[in-house]
């Protein structure tokens, strides 16, 4: 008996450092991640973004679940998701199918096997109708299997157990660093859809989840939230790969080949003592030429631009690094601490020291807008 145990704990720590070797392959940042069919399949319209600039976007993206759910469920049913503010949801079927009903009251059928990411998370259900009414998740009776996972069977003794619904879903924390704008202008639902065309090493992923929310094998439940992870950041990866889909404004200056290098350089040294004509000259242009340009393709001025990539900056490292606010100041290029305060109260309405209290990096009022696309396929 202990004999076996240990064979079996030795394959779960073996199939879990593939699993590593997988998120270092999706995480890491080098030009050799980027998929060079890519251009054959994006949208003639979008252009994609230079491969370099892709793994710019991608370097500060922190994608962790904090809380997931295995659910089983007979029809019919209806789950209501999307109560926790600003984290993204992350959900797998593993025997379906089922709807997803969005906010906005868009329906989309998914299939077992299929992978969908909310980037923004919000109010949305899984059912197995699509009219049907939703009970919210936390409602239902769940069984802790370890610290961030809980089961949840929801099943009525008369139904074959074919007809049960599997699905694996994860509250995620998602966060893309000094790139957050990107966040608000995703598409609201992200489906994987065609990224298994273009990525086709995405699918043993997804069939390893498939056997694994099934089976209920020893350590099923760590291994399923590492590759939860793994395939919410390959969608990620799709859609900034193909040029962010049909978004505008920030995005068309990241595929602008000359402002991009400017906003690189921005956000590799956003401490730097930048002026219009420093960024001019990373442009390789005159001054009024830049900022015309700029204003015109971002919508703000470049120097806005500085300092609201500054505090977002400082708000990620204040309310979630905890780094001390004199740290910030000084890593931010502010000569004081007190001039760091003013800046930072000015942009985002609230003080360095509140920030840091309620652990909750502020809404800078640029990323408050939303996309006008709904729904994606990777």
């Amino acid at each position: 008996m202990i004999h076996g145990l240990i064979l079996s704990q030795k394959r779960v720590f073996h199939f879990a450092n593939r699993i590593e070797s997988t998120c270092q392959t999706i995480y890491g940042i080098n030009s050799c991640m980027i998929d060079q069919s890519s251009d054959l399949l994006s949208p003639p319209l979008h252009r994609p973004l230079a491969g370099d600039l892709v793994s710019e976007l991608l370097m500060g993206m922190r994608l962790y679940g904090l809380h997931y759910n295995r659910v089983q469920i007979a029809p019919p049913f209806g789950i209501r998701f999307g109560e926790a503010p600003s984290r993204a949801q992350f959900h797998f079927i593993a025997q379906g199918p089922v709807y997803l009903r969005s906010s906005g009251g868009a329906v989309h059928l998914l299939e077992s096997g299929d992978a969908v990411l909310l980037p923004r998370g919000g109010i949305h259900g899984l059912l197995s109708e699509p009219d049907l009414p939703c009970r919210d998740i936390t409602h239902f009776e769940a069984a802790s299997i370890c610290d961030t996972v809980s089961d949840i069977a929801a099943c009525t003794e008369d139904t074959c157990r074919t007809k049960d619904v599997l699905v694996f879903s994860g509250c995620m924390e998602f966060d893309l660093g000094t790139m957050h704008p990107l966040t608000v202008l995703m598409p609201e639902v992200m489906q994987v859809g065609t990224l298994i065309d273009r990525n086709p090493e995405i699918l043993p992923i997804l069939e390893a989840m498939e056997r694994e929310v099934r089976i209920e094998r020893a350590g099923f439940a760590g291994i399923l939230t590492r590759l939860a992870e793994v395939v919410s950041a390959s969608i990620v990866r799709g859609w900034v790969e193909c040029g962010c889909g049909d978004a505008t404004g920030w995005v068309e200056a990241l595929r602008d080949p000359r402002l991009g290098r400017v906003i690189a350089a921005l956000h590799r040294d956003p401490g730097r003592n930048w002026t219009v004509e420093s960024l001019a000259s990373e442009m390789g242009s005159s001054r009024s030429v830049f900022a015309e340009r700029f204003l015109a393709i971002t919508g703000t001025t470049p120097l806005r631009y500085v300092t609201e990539l500054r505090m977002r900056l400082a708000s990620q490292w204040i309310a979630r690094d905890r780094l001390s606010i004199e740290t910030v100041a000084e890593r931010l290029g502010y000569g004081s601490q007190a001039a760091f305060s003013r800046a930072f109260k000015r942009v985002t309405g609230q003080s360095p020291g509140a920030v840091r209290t309620a652990g909750i990096p502020p809404l800078i009022e640029n990323e408050q807008a939303m996309p006008t696309s709904n729904v994606t396929e990777m």
